[in-house]
């Protein structure tokens, strides 16, 4: 079962019929459905299959990989010593069929786990592909891994014989909400838009986790199940995903869990002093990992350098480990129910659907009818000055946790609400609402015009101070 998809699906379905042989690369989030799409495009075409092994030696990694090629049909060989060697079996083994219009499939998944230190194994496979799969018309060589980091700069971004040597490259993506409610009514699950937005909030856009969700069980009753339960199928996963992604998740780990404190996010300053780790180039390249495989997220501030850049924890799951499974100290097996209604789940609901709405702006766009404007999206937060010498306030603080920047001579000024009910703007809201506009176009000196967007749930109570909201979305808008 094939949910969503179609773009990459047609992407990969075409190189089919391609008169040259095709380097693809595959990549993306762990357990988004990379190899599952590969699997379900090119089933009738595979020559070749061989997934590398996670913390293996080279040695290790040879031997699979021979291993793999006698279950493909190859005969009997000795080991080989380098990787050279095991991509010169692989030719041989290649050669074996006759060069036709039917292209034949080599896939190589959990590609980086391959590249063990010393084992010259880039070039190996920049020499299998220049030096011998170019000489052919029918071979279509697919690469694939979980580590996004290392495919992006090994393979995308490589400068040396692989450079633009690939031909398709796709970056599969998380499931949005449209696509997980199409899930949930293909497993027949029964949920509404409400329960499928919870969920979402803690499982995000992952295929995998979405598989472990039962028929017949409430969403709460699932996420006991899956997540607090010593048997669930995601209780340890917080440990595998990051040891399997990252060789030493240290500072990972460290920059992380000193997001997760921060709604808004911290500038790298600050991320450094909170994390406890050093300016170095391990924390850079840290950063730059948690970036590209997607678990964070780097936002430039309207009038700031990019030096000021803010880094943001967007993942869902991540989130939802930080203020939930961590939290259950007790080992309490019903931890999610028992929390319903509590500080505890509100805050963590609040923060996650805002984070929902960031994963969703393309609908958000469309929803407010301007789908084809140029825009960017950021943040923005401004300190507030206080009197040297007295430490008095002279000017409050204001943060804004999205802005989309238009081409239009616009900013929406975005305010993310999760609520059970519609949304009740009180008098002391509403006054937070005008200073973080006052403050945001004194200090940004902007010229465009600024539209509060309120983005809810079930949309604003009417009456009160619902009227000064220049633009509302629900979240049936981010089901689009």
């Amino acid at each position: 079962m094939v949910i969503g998809r179609e773009y990459e699906m047609e992407r990969l379905d075409a190189l089919l019929s391609a008169e040259e042989s095709q380097f693809v690369a595959v990549y993306g989030r762990r357990r988004v459905g990379k190899t599952f799409l590969i699997r379900e495009v090119y089933k009738d075409y595979f020559v070749f299959q061989h997934t590398g092994t996670n913390g293996a030696t080279r040695k290790q990694q040879l031997s699979d990989f021979r291993e793999s090629l006698y279950l493909a049909g190859m005969e009997r060989s000795a080991m080989p010593k380098t990787w050279s060697e095991a991509f010169g079996l692989l030719w041989r083994f290649l050669k074996k069929f006759p060069e036709n219009d039917r292209k034949k499939v080599v896939f190589i998944d959990e590609l980086p786990w391959m590249d063990t230190p010393k084992s010259n194994f880039v070039s190996a496979l920049d020499h299998f592909w220049n030096a011998w799969a170019t000489t052919r018309k029918d071979i279509i060589l697919v690469i694939c891994g979980s580590a996004t980091s290392w495919i992006i700069d090994n393979v995308v971004m490589n400068y040396g014989g692989l450079h633009n040597r690939l031909t398709c490259k796709v970056h599969l993506q998380p499931f949005t909400l449209r696509e997980c409610k199409q899930y949930c009514e293909a497993k027949k699950l029964g949920y509404k838009d409400r329960q499928i937005l919870e969920a979402y909030m803690a499982l995000g856009g992952i295929p995998y986790y979405w598989s472990f969700l039962k028929k017949g069980l409430s969403v709460s009753q699932n996420f006991d199940r899956m997540f607090f339960q010593p048997s669930g199928e995601l209780t340890q996963e917080f440990d595998a995903l990051y040891a399997s992604l990252f060789k030493r998740p240290r500072h990972h780990i460290a920059i992380i869990t000193a997001l997760a404190k921060k709604k808004m996010g911290m500038v790298r300053e600050d991320l450094l002093k909170a994390s406890r780790l050093t300016d170095n180039t391990d924390f850079s390249k840290a950063l730059h990992e948690l970036e590209q495989c997607g678990f964070i997220h780097k936002y430039s501030a309207i009038g700031k350098k990019t030096k000021d850049a803010t880094y943001q924890l967007i993942d869902n799951y991540t989130l939802f480990y930080f203020d939930f499974i961590s939290e259950n100290t007790n080992g309490d097996e019903h931890f999610w129910t028992s929390s319903a209604g509590t500080s505890i789940h509100y805050g963590w609901a609040g923060r996650a659907f805002e984070r929902v709405c960031l994963q969703h702006v393309k609908q958000i766009k469309e929803a407010l009818g301007f789908s084809a404007v140029v825009s960017s999206v950021h943040s923005w937060y401004f300190r507030g000055n206080k009197d040297a010498a007295t430490g008095k306030t002279l000017t409050r603080g204001a943060q804004i946790d999205m802005l989309i920047d238009r081409n239009d001579d616009t900013i929406n000024l975005c305010e993310m609400k999760y609520s059970n009910a519609p949304y009740v703007i009180t008098e002391e809201e509403d006054m937070r609402i005008r200073n973080r506009v006052e403050t945001f176009i004194r200090e940004t000196g902007t010229e465009k015009a600024v539209l509060v967007t309120m983005i809810t749930s079930f949309g604003l109570a009417p009456g009160g101070y619902s009227g000064d909201i220049h633009c509302q979305l629900t979240m049936e808008d981010l089901f689009r």
